[in-house]
């Protein structure tokens, strides 16, 4: 049977509607605004020129250790086909756009993007996603380094081993400290004897959350299983703090409460796993609203969405000791909000938060800057939006004193659109 979910109906509404992972799966209610005191001035939204062709989407930035920032994004090749191109930017501009891979045969979709990153010796890394199977979300991961920039990549290499053909996707990729690349994403391998689906079903039948290293040849190793049982399509998020990994994601309980969980690989190994706070949001479906973490040194930042209690909201919390610990969270947004956050620090410690709203007005993707006592600053406008799935994720990274912002603009044909803003005030 295909899998389906409920879109959560929140605030005034009864209703609910029913989509696939595919389909959507945020509120669009309005809620109070919230009145946090004023913490600096609104940003200044600069849109840039983008080096995304016409027919792009599914946008992903990368902050390099050099000072660039990398865009990847996804375009139409040919007929049935899909092409992975990424391009860089530095003092002097955008690089030219270059193409990773492509093929007939991906599995392309809104809410689980590819990515392109720089490793510590500066290689580059790039996942996508391969269909397996005939079944909907039969899929693989696909990973390639290239060793010269991005003008040749490697045979590509699938850190799952199982080999059944279900869903492995929403994947983070991390440059380790010592050359290797980790990888975390949603697994699918428990539910390959439910037929069609996410693993939807009772316990033990759920998706896994699941980690691997690969070293510069594609060899494997220290693969481990880091969650028995998590939300079927919600994006995980990971960073390399000073102490080790930091890998967050949305969790699912046998009571259906799917808050965002998080987990901590060290030298003695992945702790169990954590709330970063306890929302209780009790639903039958997956939101396809994952959480975002941000990290500099022992400084972290995660910012998620809950639906809890009718209350639609994004949320940011922080930690001063690596993700051993957080604080209580912060209300971001103004209300309306559909969650599809993004997270990034600021020299000064404070984190800017960018998330999509909707209504009847229309939709925007919307940043706002937090510090970690909770005081906010004002909501600036990144770009008008259409609310629908459509318009993706929005997307930022930071380098020095510029945060690079990263949508699909909606439209025949979408196209991926960039814009930058000054954050030189908040050192």
């Amino acid at each position: 049977m295909t899998f389906k979910r409920k879109l959560l109906t929140l605030a005034l509404l009864a209703a609910a509607l029913v989509s696939g992972c595919d389909g959507g799966g945020e509120s669009t209610t309005a809620q109070a605004t919230p009145t946090p005191p004023p913490a600096g001035p609104a940003l200044e939204i600069r849109e840039s020129q983008s080096p995304a062709g016409a027919d792009s989407r599914e946008p992903e930035v990368f902050a390099t250790a050099d000072g660039r920032v990398i865009l990847s994004w996804v375009e139409k090749s040919g007929e049935k086909g899909h092409a992975l191109r990424f391009a860089a930017r530095d003092a002097s501009g955008w690089s030219e756009a270059r193409k990773v891979a492509e093929g007939d045969n991906w599995f392309v979709n809104w809410a689980d993007f590819p990515s392109v990153i720089a490793l510590p010796d500066g290689s580059l890394a790039a996942h996508w996603l391969v269909k397996s199977g005939k079944g909907t979300y039969a899929y693989d991961v696909n990973i390639s380094r290239s060793k010269d920039g991005g003008k040749t990549w490697g045979k590509a290499v699938v850190p799952h081993t199982d080999g059944t053909q279900t869903e492995h996707g929403f994947v983070s990729l991390l440059p380790l400290p010592d050359g290797r690349l980790g990888a975390v994403w949603v697994d699918g391998r428990a539910t390959k004897d439910v037929g069609e689906g996410h693993g939807e079903g009772p316990l033990p039948v759920s998706m896994q959350l699941r980690y691997a290293a690969l070293d510069a040849d594609g060899r494997l190793s220290d693969e481990a299983v880091l969650d028995e049982r998590i939300c079927e399509c919600c994006q995980t998020s990971a960073a390399v703090t000073a102490e080790g990994v930091i890998a967050a994601y949305r969790d699912r309980s046998d009571k259906e409460v799917r808050d965002i969980h998080f987990v901590r690989g060290q030298a003695g190994g992945w702790s169990a796993p954590n709330p970063v706070h306890a929302d209780n949001w009790q639903i039958n479906a997956c939101p396809v609203n994952g959480p975002s973490v941000a990290v500099d040194g022992r400084r972290v930042a995660l910012a998620w969405f809950t639906g809890e209690g009718d209350n639609s909201r994004v949320q940011v919390a922080f930690s001063a000791d690596a993700g051993a610990t957080f604080g209580r969270p912060t209300r971001v947004d103004d209300g309306n909000t559909l969650g599809r956050v993004d997270v990034v620090l600021l020299a000064d410690g404070s984190a800017l938060v960018c998330w999509m709203s909707g209504g009847p007005e229309g939709g925007a993707n919307k940043v706002r800057r937090v510090a970690p006592d909770g005081t906010a600053g004002p909501v600036a406008v990144i770009a008008k939006a259409d609310a629908s799935r459509s318009s993706g994720f929005p997307r930022m990274a930071r380098v020095g004193d510029t945060v690079h912002f990263a949508w699909t603009q909606f439209g025949k044909p979408s196209q991926v659109k960039t814009a930058t803003a000054d954050v030189s005030a908040y050192r």
